[in-house]
């Protein structure tokens, strides 16, 4: 305002110019609001989200052939955690700061033996094993037949040949405590998304 200007000059606003001033300060202040809340919304989705799959749901990339062709490499797979596992079921357990992907053929108190042509029997009953290409002894140096441990499982791949498993001292029987989580299902590549048997 110059010092020539009047108070009294000044006009004073409308009212349907206070109301439009009003009304565009009030959009800018809910859009302020809405973005605000969007983005406290994704921060809570992907904390929740993060939460669940460490904790619950784990989702894991396949490295290696040693569970083909039930899984390939570079397939990902998702795990579901609990507390106890049976045969036939395929987990993923830590060994060595690595986190390997076996199929569980016997739990604690079972006794496993396998004879030169790869023939699996649990407790005197041959296994009928339908997710393998070719039966194999495999790198077997641990004395058959074999009592599983408890707390423990006896785990092998479905490539019996190369799958360095239960069968060698290397590996030995997994530990519950050291299994991540039975894999549930495969969602990636998307052309070979299912379910895992």
């Amino acid at each position: 305002m110059s010092k020539n200007t009047r108070l009294e000059d000044l006009e004073a606003p409308t009212i349907s110019q206070i109301r439009s001033e009003l009304q565009k300060e009030q959009k800018k202040s809910n859009h302020g609001r809405v973005i605000r809340t969007t983005v406290f919304s994704m921060l809570v989705v992907a904390a929740a989200s993060a939460l669940i799959a460490i904790l619950l749901l784990p989702v894991l990339q396949i490295s290696g052939t040693s569970m083909s062709d039930t899984l390939q490499d570079g397939d990902v797979v998702v795990a579901l955690k609990g507390s106890s596992y049976k045969a036939g079921d395929i987990i993923a357990f830590y060994y060595n700061n690595n986190i390997l992907v076996k199929r569980v053929i016997a739990t604690a108190g079972d006794w496993v033996n396998i004879d030169e042509e790869g023939n699996v029997y649990v407790n005197d009953e041959k296994l009928i094993e339908p997710y393998i290409d070719q039966k194999a002894l495999g790198e077997c140096n641990i004395s058959l037949p074999y009592q599983v441990p408890d707390g423990r499982n006896f785990v092998m791949g479905d490539q019996r040949d190369t799958s360095i498993d239960s069968r060698n001292t290397a590996v030995g029987c997994v530990s519950n405590d050291l299994v991540i989580g039975k894999l549930m299902a495969r969602i990636w590549p998307l052309s070979e998304a299912s379910l895992l048997q």
